[in-house]
């Protein structure tokens, strides 16, 4: 049994990372604020990041799990308030990567702006940096797009919400723009990998070993809720982001290292029909986005 602060704990990907490990047999801790209930078999220390004090002091950890820091300074907060380091995993992001880059990226390549993340991506390269510096043993994970259970964001609630209305969905384009994903449960296999491993490799890449096209990952939405979909072309001249879960930029990610580790990761059609099933009971914990409205304002009247 392994000793494992997990950061956040409540929301997403540290919560489905507090269950995993949880039924792994793990003594899962959790740190948050306690404004959301808490995953069952966790124990909780409640304490705000940037007022940690004497909370973390009295425990020392097989493994930490860093879900939510996006600055260099939450992390220094973090390192300075344990009483030891033992194994670190990071959870950044792709969004370092310039989208001058060669693609696939790799994680050789250099890190730096990208027009599109801007400060959410240089911000993670400063805290990947100081946590390097201070535990050169660290593990640092950059994933695509994750979904799957438990995602509050609105993505691919998104195309739920259009397919049990029987909407058209208005679509980027011709759609051939690709995405690449992630299933939250790979991510957690991933880290698992890692601590009970740990190669020597301490940056990986993580997504699907595929890409899909936008077209085809909003069909398999409608097919996941029982419906079929008609689309609706939107010209290149409207803001994709003002109705669109994602902004009009195409990257993929090479992920040979983690497959590696982890071997194949979940089809997305299964993923999706798993997103549906959570949703469905979940409806209300989503950060929706106006994105309807906006369609029925600007777009519905002008293109048809």
């Amino acid at each position: 049994m392994r000793k494992i602060l997990i950061t956040g704990g409540t929301v997403f990907v540290s919560r489905s990372l507090a269950e995993y490990f949880v039924g792994k047999g793990d003594d899962v801790y959790v740190l948050n604020r306690n404004n959301h209930p808490q995953p069952e078999g966790v124990t909780l220390i409640e304490a705000d990041r940037y007022q940690l004090g004497e909370a973390l002091k009295k425990t020392e950890f097989d493994a930490v799990i860093d879900v939510n820091a996006y600055t260099a300074e939450e992390i220094r907060l973090l390192l300075d308030a344990l009483p030891a380091i033992n194994d670190y995993v990071f959870i950044s992001t792709s969004a370092v990567y310039p989208e001058t880059l060669p693609q696939p990226f790799t994680e050789t390549q250099v890190v730096g702006p990208n027009r599109y993340w801007t400060s959410y991506g240089t911000n993670k390269i400063a805290a990947e940096q100081v946590l390097f510096e201070r535990v050169p043993q660290a593990y640092i994970l950059r994933p695509a797009y994750i979904y799957g259970p438990y995602n509050n964001a609105y993505r691919e609630a998104f195309v739920f919400d259009c397919a049990k209305e029987k909407r058209p969905f208005y679509l980027p384009g011709d759609g051939s723009q690709g995405l690449q994903f992630i299933h939250i449960e790979d991510l957690c296999r991933l880290v698992e990998g890692l601590l009970s491993t740990k190669p020597e490799q301490k940056i990986y890449n993580v997504g699907n070993e595929a890409m899909i096209s936008i077209k085809d990952w909003v069909t398999a939405g409608y097919e996941a809720v029982g419906e079929e979909v008609s689309f609706v072309q939107v010209p290149d001249t409207q803001n994709q982001s003002q109705y669109f879960s994602f902004p009009n930029y195409q990257y993929e990610l090479d992920v040979a290292q983690q497959t590696a580790i982890i071997g194949k990761t979940k089809d997305i059609k299964e993923g999706l029909t798993e997103s549906w099933k959570w949703y469905r009971e979940n409806e209300a914990v989503i950060n929706k986005r106006d994105y309807l409205a906006y369609i029925e304002r600007e777009l519905s009247k002008e293109i048809n």
